[in-house]
């Protein structure tokens, strides 16, 4: 196919990396120790350990790499058996603020304490509620009661008779009427008759009336005297009722402030707690027969009273925010139990939360419906994720975070203020203020680590000018090792690890090589194996199923090419109907004969975690211009950017090469044929280069072979990517069509150490039905394609006769000297 002797296809050996089974030193994974962690990220467990050691304010971790390199398992790890050897942190409680309810005041307290708080509150309201309608309903209340309201009502009965006397001596009586006592003339100790009134003589009447009146006087003066009677029998009764309350709470609370006796805050709740008591006593005590509901269907006012009785007590509640006992809290807003990811039984909290909402991850006030109202207390303070981690350790998917509203904001204020706070979602913008909770903010003693991919990472570091600040170390996890015998059996004892964790049958030492293999085509290289564990289990938990289906107890790589081949086939539906199409040739596409300005180029399909290579035709035709290369991709905006840079750069190719003397004469278009989606990237570029250079020749390409790789504007060939799946996508077109042994695939040398190619590739290669070319220049290529020797350039500047380069030389020249005469018949003026 060239004349260069030194341009030869690859070797076998070079397009796939073999593990050989026989060098393994075992037969099972069985006989192999475990691996304690990971392999090959030393430089992420080293900033793990660092970040979690620091006790530096924004010392918090940023654990970046792909999904299924082992991030969360290796963070988990340490921080599970640092946590379990730090002491247990601090519980937190909300308490009823009783000079300012909207205000609840948060308490810190030793470990454990928090539920024995709780408790011995509900003990003693509890024991109040028994002992206060007891005390009250006593012979002894009921006595003391009576002696006061006797003392009361003996007085005003004195003052009553006082006066009734008094006005007998005068000849009047004391009566009661229908509103209430009066006065009456007497005679002969019966009251007299209007009539027999009014018979007597005018002085006589006088003098009685003027008697009456101040008699009446006298009496209003014991009338109202009488309120402040009844007010002194009410304040005696309050203060008897506040004694006994007294000497009743004090027994009540006797225990819980003798358990808390070196705490100086709970010593002030609790006082704060008695006086309240006291004040209410009247709460403890029933108030009357329950009565049937007014409304049909609806609560009885007993139960309306005992609502309203309950909700009383509540203010004496303690409400456990975090330590033992919040969990019973820890609840979603539509009431459904949450699996916080705490870890470990004992030392400082490890926490996963799945679901970063502003009140998972803050806290929240939920709301209780009460007589046809939303009402809320203290008591409906809800823990978030950072109360449960308080302390600890939190551990956040960066991405989820940054999706829910108002979460991220809410987690770099607590992290600058030391302290959560409380907030209800939107509540900055909403333009009308209503009063609500305002819980007392917890201080915070917490690390937090995020998880995420690079590019999260990097666009966050870039755009918000917090992120550096709050999350100064990044645990970088690596994609890949290095490859090496030693480093094949640490892998080895890795996949025996996994499968004995996993109850998985050991992999003999076939499996296992075979598992390396896929390893390196996992890293993208032949040279390294692949840390990202996640799809490397999956692939043996899949072997292992099918070693199962087959009854045998040890995994060969028999089963583990029967796990890869399964897989393929689930997903290749879509790459068998691309290819049908361009087998029955709806999608042309030539794998033989020799065309000018025709190319087979390559590109890659991205189908979710599926992959596959697929040629596309791409053409190239040239006339006389003034020096444009029209790439149609761009003209019809189906080009991307990258692609458009490509098609530049080999302009500038062409014109350092070909226009050094005269102008660049040419119109020149290149097409991906039956291309109807975007096309981007520059991979295609030295593929339009060549069906250019052969346009422009008039020398024909070999349609057998296909091109990947992009150029630069020295025509040298620079790397791609997916060259594996690009080679392995034109072979099962040149197999279905039928191999010649005149086909094969042009590639970068950048990209021959990435290659890690399917058996049956190599094997076609072994048997002389395809090659791989690896090419480093143009001039390499096009020899490559068109059999013809490309042409060094002589030091006059000229090309051997008959080669590429001359051809496209004398090509140019002549468009040049025929747009230049063109120009001169039409008066100089005219541009073509």
């Amino acid at each position: 196919m060239t004349s260069d002797p030194n341009i030869t296809p690859l070797s076998i050996e070079r397009l796939r990396s073999i593990c050989d089974p026989k060098k393994l030193p075992f037969e099972t994974t069985a006989e192999l120790d475990d691996v304690d962690g990971l392999i090959g990220q030393e430089r992420a467990v080293d900033a793990i350990r660092f970040g979690t050691e620091i006790q530096r304010k924004g010392f918090n971790l940023f654990v970046l790499g792909s999904p299924g390199l082992g991030k969360h398992t290796a963070v988990s790890r340490h921080l599970e058996e640092k946590a379990a050897s730090e002491r247990l942190p601090a519980d937190w409680v909300y308490v009823n603020n009783f000079e300012v309810s909207h205000k609840p005041n948060a308490i810190r307290l030793p470990s454990g304490r928090g539920k024995v708080l709780q408790e011995g509150m509900a003990a003693a309201i509890d024991r109040l509620k028994g002992a206060i309608p007891t005390l009250f309903d006593s012979d002894d209340y009921r006595n003391r009661r009576r002696a006061i309201d006797e003392t009361m009502q003996g007085a005003h009965k004195v003052a009553i008779e006082s006066l009734s006397e008094k006005a007998k001596a005068a000849g009047v009586a004391v009566v009661q009427g229908p509103q209430g006592l009066g006065m009456a003339p007497i005679k002969d100790g019966e009251v007299m008759q209007p009539d027999a009134f009014n018979a007597l003589a005018d002085d006589e009447k006088k003098r009685i009336q003027e008697t009456i009146g101040e008699l009446q006087k006298e009496l209003a003066d014991i009338m109202e005297n009488l309120p402040r009677l009844n007010q002194e029998r009410r304040d005696k009764i309050r203060d008897y009722n506040r004694d006994l309350a007294a000497v009743a709470v004090a027994q009540a609370l006797r225990d819980v402030k003798q358990a808390f006796w070196e705490t100086d805050e709970i010593q002030a709740y609790l006082d704060a707690v008695r006086k309240d008591l006291i004040d209410h006593i009247e709460m403890f005590v029933p108030t009357g027969a329950p009565e049937a509901s007014s409304t049909p269907g609806g609560p009885s006012s007993a139960a309306v009273a005992d609502a309203e009785q309950e909700a009383k007590f509540r203010r004496y509640r303690v409400n456990i925010i975090a330590g033992d006992g919040a969990d019973a809290s820890n609840q979603y807003a539509d009431g459904t139990k949450q699996s916080d990811g705490t870890t470990g039984e004992a030392g400082a909290p490890v926490v996963y939360e799945d679901y970063p909402t502003l009140g998972n991850l803050v806290g929240r006030i939920e709301h209780r419906a009460q007589m046809g109202a939303l009402m809320t207390d203290f008591t409906l303070i809800k823990p978030g994720a950072l109360h449960r981690a308080n302390g600890g350790y939190l551990l956040l998917e960066a991405r989820k975070v940054l999706s829910e509203p108002y979460a991220w904001e809410a987690l770099k204020r607590a992290l600058r203020g030391a302290c959560t706070k409380i907030e209800a979602p939107g509540a900055a913008a909403s333009p009308m203020t209503t009063t609500t909770l305002e819980p007392e903010p917890i201080p915070l003693d917490i690390k937090i680590v995020l998880f995420g991919d690079r590019g999260l990472y990097y666009q966050l570091a870039a755009l918000d000018p917090d992120f550096s600040d709050l999350f100064k170390v990044a645990a970088d996890f690596e994609e890949s090792l290095e490859r090496a015998d030693d480093v094949d059996v640490l892998y080895a004892r890795l996949l025996g690890s996994v499968a004995r964790r996993e109850n998985i049958r050991p992999l003999d030492a076939t499996a296992v090589a075979r598992v390396i293999d896929h390893s390196a085509r996992l890293s993208g290289s032949s040279e390294k194996l692949s840390v990202r564990m996640s799809p490397v289990v999956d692939l043996i938990r899949e072997a292992d199923f099918w070693a199962a289906d087959s009854g045998v107890e040890i995994l060969s790589s028999s089963h583990i090419q029967k796990a890869l081949d399964e897989q393929d086939r689930r997903l290749s539906r879509m790459r068998e109907l691309s290819y049908e199409s361009i087998t029955e040739e709806t999608i042309l596409i030539d794998t033989s004969g020799m065309k000018v300005g025709q190319i087979n180029g390559l590109s890659v399909l991205q189908l979710g975690s599926f992959s596959f290579g697929k040629p596309t035709r791409i053409t190239a035709r040239a006339g006389m211009g003034s020096g444009k290369v029209i790439d149609i991709e761009r003209e019809v905006e189906l080009g991307g950017p990258l692609h458009t840079k490509g098609v530049l750069i080999l302009s500038g190719f062409l014109a350092a090469r070909f226009a050094q003397e005269v102008p660049m004469s040419l119109s020149a278009t290149l097409v991906f044929e039956q291309s109807y989606g975007g096309v981007d990237g520059d991979s295609a570029s030295s593929t339009e280069l060549y069906a250019l250079l052969s346009t422009l020749a008039d020398v024909p390409i070999n349609q057998g072979l296909a091109v990947t790789g992009s150029v630069n504007q020295h025509g040298q060939i620079q790397a791609i990517g997916g060259v594996n799946e690009k080679i392995e996508g034109f072979f099962e077109i040149c197999r279905a069509r039928g191999l010649t042994g005149d086909q094969g695939v042009l590639i970068p040398p950048a990209n021959v150490k990435n290659l890690m190619l399917k058996p049956e590739v190599v094997n076609a290669v072994r048997d002389g039905l395809f090659q791989v070319y690896s090419v480093e220049t143009i001039d390499q290529g096009i020899e490559i394609l068109t059999g013809v020797p490309a042409g060094a350039r002589r030091a006059d500047g000229s090309y051997p006769e008959g080669s590429i380069n001359e051809r496209v030389a004398r090509r140019l020249r002549g468009f040049a000297e025929t747009r230049r005469d063109f120009q001169r018949g039409d008066g100089g003026a005219g541009v073509v």
